[in-house]
This record gives structure tokens, sequence and C-alpha cells, in this order.
């Protein structure tokens, strides 16, 4: 009697593919060949006219892959339809060339599926170059460490008040090992009431102002969904807009980004923070999302700004119920077809409460575990208030997602 062995592989891009094959001594020939017939990918599209979500269907079932359509689209008895879509990396290639010859727009469906496949394969190409930050963040993770000017923030409100406490702790962050510091200057937990336009500006304006004059070299972004504000924080020394809206509450805010060159992190919300967290309501979580998200960068294109100075976050604890915030975290990856960073924030929020009970200044532990799986799901850059921990976790969890087989 012979014995084998049989075992399931992880195969997650055509570089793993290739390394596989290569180990049991494939012609090399052969593994370029292969690579691509190893990669299953899955896509939504939509919504289609009966007719195209026909064509998708018979065009993917022609290149051997599978599509899933709403019933009576074949009998045009439905108006509309989604489709789901799976296939290999080589199947996609053919059916993308397919689409192009056909109506209903299907070329810019293919040039949207193709762009979404080459940013989820990329290995490296996220460049973010400021101030004295220079890397890959395919390569590299960033810790976004958080400076609340607030007398009001659900986890630090009141501690770093004064500017003699906001420039210490500062320090400590950096000391520790924070990429960036985010100032904010107006709580925008659930329920928070809003600060005026004078407030904001007095209370994150000297610490701007100090923090550039003691680090030259450290990115620092503003935490502010006011134009005013963020305008007055660049021209202070700030470098990024971190808004809460997406440019959505402010119709200057994409002007401000466009034309002081600022990075923008593009956060999705539903409602305000005042209401956000009454009973929010999705249909389908991660197409309004995205759908969101689409908005958010033609608006900010719209005003000039750049593509490769945009960062989305999916506004974890923002217009969220505790399953929206679990499913974001175990699905992330759906957002990294932007090709386009990911910022996470989840550090010491609510719904860590609701699984584990613990008190705000006690959820250090699954603060980390949300962290190391946001980015073994895709995250970029984490905002995070305890950083010397946190940069153990990017530490080990960078060095096993660029491990090579």
């Amino acid at each position: 009697m012979r014995n084998y062995y049989v075992r399931l592989i992880d195969i997650r891009s055509p570089q793993d593919a290739a390394a596989l094959i290569d180990q049991i001594g494939s012609d090399r020939h052969g593994i370029a060949l292969m690579k691509n017939k190893m990669v299953h990918y899955n896509f939504r599209v939509g919504p289609l006219p009966a007719a195209a979500a026909n064509i998708i269907k018979q065009e993917m079932l022609s290149v051997g892959g599978e599509a899933a359509v709403t019933r009576g689209v074949i009998n045009c008895s439905a108006v509309d339809s989604d489709a789901i879509l799976s296939a290999t990396r080589k199947q996609f290639r053919k059916f993308c060339r397919k689409l192009r010859a056909q109506p209903f727009s299907l070329a810019l469906m293919a040039d949207q599926i193709e762009s979404a496949l080459k940013a989820r394969e990329k290995s490296t190409g996220l460049p973010f170059k400021c101030r004295g930050l220079d890397v890959d963040l395919k390569e590299r993770s960033l810790i976004m460490g958080i400076l609340n000017i607030t007398p009001d923030s659900f986890s630090d409100g009141n501690r770093f008040f004064t500017l003699n406490d906001a420039q210490k702790q500062a320090r400590r962050l950096v000391a520790d090992g924070a990429d960036i510091i985010d100032i904010g200057g107006e709580s925008t937990r659930p329920g928070a009431e809003k600060v005026s336009l004078k407030e904001e500006l007095q209370r994150v304006l000297p610490v701007i102002e100090a923090l550039r004059c003691e680090f030259p070299e450290l990115p620092l972004s503003i935490d502010t969904y006011k134009s005013e504000v963020a305008a007055a924080a660049i021209q202070s020394g700030a470098d990024l807009i971190n808004d809460i809206s997406g440019f959505h509450f402010d119709s200057n805010m994409a002007r401000v980004a466009a034309e002081t060159k600022a990075y923008c992190c593009l956060m999705h919300i539903q409602g305000t923070p005042e209401a956000m967290q009454n009973n929010p309501v999705y249909e389908d979580l991660f197409a309004e999302i995205s759908a969101y998200f689409e908005e958010s960068i033609g608006i900010a294109l719209a005003a000039g700004v750049e593509r490769n100075r945009i960062i989305l976050d999916p506004g974890i604890g923002f217009g969220k119920t505790l399953n929206h915030n679990l499913l974001l975290l175990k699905y992330l990856s759906e957002f990294t077809g932007f090709g386009l960073p990911l910022l996470l924030g989840t550090s010491r929020k609510s719904f860590i409460s609701k699984l584990t009970g613990a008190d705000v200044n006690e959820r250090l532990p699954a603060s980390l575990a949300t962290v190391a799986q946001g980015l073994s799901n895709g995250a970029n850059i984490v905002r995070v208030h305890d950083v010397a921990a946190t940069r153990q976790v990017l530490t080990v969890i960078d060095a096993i997602n660029h491990s090579q087989r």
C-alpha cells in the first residue's frame, strides 16, 4: 500500500503560485503560463440593465468563469441586476477583452476590473512622501498617533488640553514610534457637541506650530471637517487633512486640499457625530461604503487633488453597529481594489467593550487584535492611542505579510 500526502495550499497571488510551482520543478515556461490560472477572484458589479447582465453572464461563461445574476434576467422580467463574477486571473483577462467589444459602457467596467486586479496584485506602489517620511506603504505600515486637544474625547479628553501637556504627549508618541501625529480640536465621538470655528482654531494651531518647530521632519495631520481649520492648520505646518466626512460636510474642503497639495484621508460616515449611532442601517454595507468612497474621490479629483494623495478610511464606529464593525475588519480587503492606502481607526473604541466589557482604558489587548486583523487584510496606516505596543504589532505583521515562499 502506497501512502500519499494531501494538503490544502493557500495561494494568494500569481507570485505565490509561481513559487509553489517552481518548488516541484516545473518548466519555467510552464510556470509563466500556469500562475495566472491558480489565483481566483470574485467581483460584484452593477447595477446592470437586464440586457447587459445577460451579456456579462454569457461572456463570463464563455471564458470558463461563473456569473450569478438576478432571477428574471434571462427573460428580461427583471429590470436590472447586479452580477457576481468568479474566475481566475487568466479568465478575467479574456473576459475584459470581450467586454470592450460590447455596448452598455461595458468597456468602462472592463477597465475598472483590470484596475482593481492590478491594485490587488501589485506588491509595491503605494508611495507616501511627506516631510521626512518616504515609504512604500505596500512595504511598511505606518502608525498615526492620536493627539486630542479636547475636553471631551471618549478616551483621553482633557488629558492634553494645554499646550505643555500636548507637547509632552507628542514627544511620547514620537519616542514610542509614531510616524504621523493626528491633532484634533473637536471630539467626534457619538453624541459629541459641535465646537465653534474660533474655539477649534484656538485649540489646534498653537500645538501644530509648536510641534512643527520641534519636529521639522514629522508629518502632522489635522483631524477636522471644517475647511477653515484645515487651511489654517496647513499654513501653520500640518501636512494631511483627516476629514471624517470624506469631503461631504464642507464643500470647500476639497479645494483647500487641492490648493495646499495636502494629503487627505477620506473617511466614511453615516449621518453626523451627533446622531450617527442612532440605529445605523445599511441595505448593503460594502456597496454603500464603496459608493461613498467613489463620490468622495470624485469630489477630490474634480477639485484638483492628486489621486496619489488620497487615503481611505472605512470609519469604524461612525454610523456602524457592532456587526458592521466586525464585518469591515473581516473583509477590509474588499476596499483594496481602489488602489489607495487604507487607514484603520479602531483604538479603544466602544465596540470593543460590547465584546469584552472592558472599560475605555483597558482595551489595549483587543485594540491590538483589531490592528493585527486590519493589517493582515489590507490596512496600511493605523490610528492609535497606544503607539509603543502597536509598533511591536506592526513589526511582526509586516514581517509576516512580506515573507515569501
